[in-house]
């Protein structure tokens, strides 16, 4: 059966990986970005030396700089921008698409406006009609890019589009699981990024394994808190997308939130670290989403919470920690 025509708009790291990794083994994938200079470049480098250094890409992987000749003639859409140019880049492609397509993304993050999903700004935009996925999971975007062993999630409500998806991501070092719960993939690869920046922080300010492992375990309770309360589907949030990705991000300093996080430790203003890191830190702008979606549907965060205080309310961070080791008593 012939592979499946895809399009991945979005040369960041995440997007080029992704792209690379599709046009593996002789696929054709086309890769765009709306910096038309940036994707010029990397087709004279045909490689992306600013996000994923040395990685050169397979002939397969054909850059195109016009939006409408990119998504023309694919059978899949593929979206790897940040969460809030998600909506965006939908606009872009709707007078172009066509009747068969197929659209998945691998933002991850909430509208920050509206506190939405993504998948419910697809279909405000999109309609109902259009069959979706979400991608996500523990994933570094050099090591997918350089064919180290790693494994994701792919969630749709269609069990078809899922499978062929999964299929299409399919090699010896990539492994795509299926499911059918899309809110609960949306909230665990968008509230890991907040708690990230709390596990960088207490790791930059030397409070030990101990610290960071509790910080995970009642992390992922808050993000169960939250999914339970969309009718998420629990065991999600002891999978990939929930406690793989969070481990994965909160652990290792690949993960641009824990670096945003021990700048803070280390006395950075949000705005030094964000110049330092020269990337987008989705965690920063989440953090400030899940904060108001928590209060407006009264879901007790607190690790979150203080995250938001740090960032945007001049919490000095070593306060913060100590004022969730100062909370009220409870059960588990």
């Amino acid at each position: 059966m012939e592979a499946s025509r895809i399009c991945v708009l979005g040369a960041g790291s995440w997007g080029t990986a992704l792209a690379i990794l599709l046009a593996q083994q002789g696929r054709t994938c086309t890769l765009w970005a709306h910096n038309a200079k940036h994707l010029q470049q990397l087709a004279n480098d045909r490689s992306n030396e600013r996000y994923l250094t040395g990685v050169i890409f397979p002939d397969s992987l054909n850059l195109e700089t016009d939006l409408q000749q990119a998504i023309s003639n694919v059978d899949i859409i593929l979206i790897s921008v940040p969460s809030h140019a998600f909506r965006a880049t939908l606009k872009l492609i709707k007078p172009n698409l066509q009747g068969n397509q197929q659209i998945a993304w691998a933002s991850k993050g909430l509208e920050s406006e509206s506190h939405k999903l993504l998948s419910q700004i697809l279909i405000e935009e999109l309609g109902d009609k259009v069959p979706f996925a979400v991608l996500s999971g523990p994933t570094f975007a050099k090591e997918v890019a350089v064919g180290l062993p790693t494994a994701i999630t792919v969630a749709s409500t269609d069990d078809g589009f899922a499978k062929k998806l999964a299929d299409r991501l399919h090699t010896d070092t990539f492994r795509a699981y299926t499911c059918h719960d899309i809110i609960g993939v949306q909230i665990g690869g968008a509230v890991k990024n907040a708690l990230a920046i709390a596990a960088g922080i207490a790791d930059g300010l030397g409070f030990g394994a101990n610290t960071r492992a509790a910080l995970i375990t009642r992390g992922l309770a808050e993000m169960s808190r939250l999914g339970h309360t969309l009718n998420a589907e629990p065991t999600t949030f002891m999978g990939l997308a929930g406690l793989g990705d969070l481990v994965l991000t909160c652990t290792d300093d690949q993960s641009r939130n824990r670096r945003f996080g021990k700048a803070l430790a280390a006395g950075n203003t949000p705005e030094q670290a964000f110049s330092d890191i020269g990337q987008v830190v989705e965690g920063a702008l989440t953090a400030k989403v899940v904060h108001e979606f928590a209060a407006e549907l009264r879901v007790d965060m607190p690790i979150c919470e203080q995250v938001y205080r740090v960032i945007y309310e001049g919490l000095p961070a070593k306060q913060a920690v100590t004022g969730l080791l100062e909370r009220r008593q409870k059960a588990e």
